[in-house]
Order: C-alpha cells, then structure tokens, then sequence
C-alpha cells in the first residue's frame, strides 16, 4: 500500500515494541549515507527484519551501500546472531578458538584467540552443541578464504588489527547458522561480508519513537503488508 507521497511504511513486532520503517527512515538512519537505497533493497532489508524480529534501530540490522553504482549489504549485527542460538531451547553450548601452525609447522587447533609472535595464523574453529542431536556441528575456515581486503589489497582495518578475533567469530558464526538454520538462515555478520566494522556506526538510536514519529508527521505513511510488496 501507498499513500499520497508514495511512502511505504512495514510495520511488525520485535519483543513487544512495533517497528516502523520507511525508505526515508532506512535511508536517514539505518544507511547514513549519500547512497541512495533501491525499493528492492527496502524490500529485501525490511523482509529479513520482520522475519528474523530484527530492531534496526538497536543495531542488530544495518543496510549498508557506500556508492549508487554498487549493491546494498545486508548485514546482521554482531550478537544479534548469537542471541537468537542462545534463546533456542536446543542450544546447548559452544566451543571456539584459531588454528596456527607452530615454530616447527605442526597445525594446531587452539581454544581462544592466542598465540605467540612466532606462530602464523591459518584459520578459525568452532564447534556447536545441541540438546537434541547426537553430534555436534564443527566448522573450520581458512584465514585466507575469507579475510577481507581493500581495493589496494591489503586487508581492512579490524582484519589487521585483530585477524584472530576476526576469524574466530566467522566460524563461529557459520557453525551457529548451520547448527540453527531455522533461526538464522539468511543472517551474516559484516565479518563475513566486506564491510570495513569502523565504518559501520554501533551505538543504539535511543529516540527511535521521536524518529518515526516525526517521519509519519511528514509523509502520512500507511501500513504494507509485507506480501503486498
């Protein structure tokens, strides 16, 4: 449904609070950037958040485009993840770590993110763990599988500061994903999508209400089911 201005608004609930979004919501406070969103791209980002009872404006969902010629990134939020796994009643821990090769080429695989100035990094584990299965999900990545780059080809920022932490939490997310699909298929973290995390803003819009308010103040948006889209 339209109204006069041609606005959409979708309109759904995450832990008893209604989420409304516009594209001119999603654009000035979810995007933030001069990169104009397509109404593909509104549809596609407000289908997974309704879906997945994601809050955007806590920051467990972001749409991410730096540029008009380039796509849109739908990224999840770092614990939004982990949070529903956590809230499933089959879940039942956990395991992870980084997998190095030592000073005499032996790989290892190491609980945690340490490792000493003369081992090299090679990859990330983790291991998943639920009550109604008899085996637990293990997944492992190769570093150079999936470390993100920049057009120069060195790797961005977070992946050269703290590559370890960075490729635990990818396979940490990918095991928790398989193990869980039913919660969290269609659900990536900027780790695994080549989104620079700096560049992503992380602090909460606490005026959420003030923003929707003032956003249906201007355009009369009325509600869209998400199938009439």
């Amino acid at each position: 449904m339209n109204n006069s201005n041609n606005e959409i608004v979708v309109k759904y609930e995450v832990e008893g609070q209604e989420i409304k979004l516009t594209p001119t919501i999603v654009q000035q406070y979810i995007v933030g950037t001069d990169a104009k969103i397509t109404l593909p791209e509104f549809k596609m980002f407000t289908e997974l958040c309704k879906v997945r009872k994601l809050n955007p404006f806590l920051r467990e969902a972001y749409l991410i485009k730096y540029s008009n010629k380039q796509p849109a990134s739908i990224v999840v939020g770092k614990d939004a993840i982990l949070k529903r796994a956590v809230l499933n009643d089959q879940y039942d821990g956990m395991k992870s770590g980084i997998i190095i090769l030592t000073e005499s080429g032996e790989e290892k695989e190491r609980k945690g993110t340490f490792k000493l100035p003369n081992e090299i990094l090679v990859g990330g584990w983790a291991e998943v763990f639920r009550k109604d299965w008899k085996n637990s999900i293990y997944c492992s990545v190769a570093l150079e599988e999936v470390i993100q780059k920049k057009s120069d080809g060195t790797p961005n920022a977070n992946w050269t500061k703290q590559p370890a932490t960075m490729i635990e939490k990818v396979a940490k997310v990918r095991a928790l994903r398989e193990a869980f699909v039913e919660d969290l298929a269609g659900m990536y973290e900027a780790e695994e999508m080549n989104v620079d995390l700096p560049e992503i803003k992380e602090e909460p819009i606490i005026n959420q209400e003030e923003v929707v308010d003032a956003e249906y103040e201007e355009v009369s948006a009325e509600e869209v089911d998400m199938n009439e889209l």
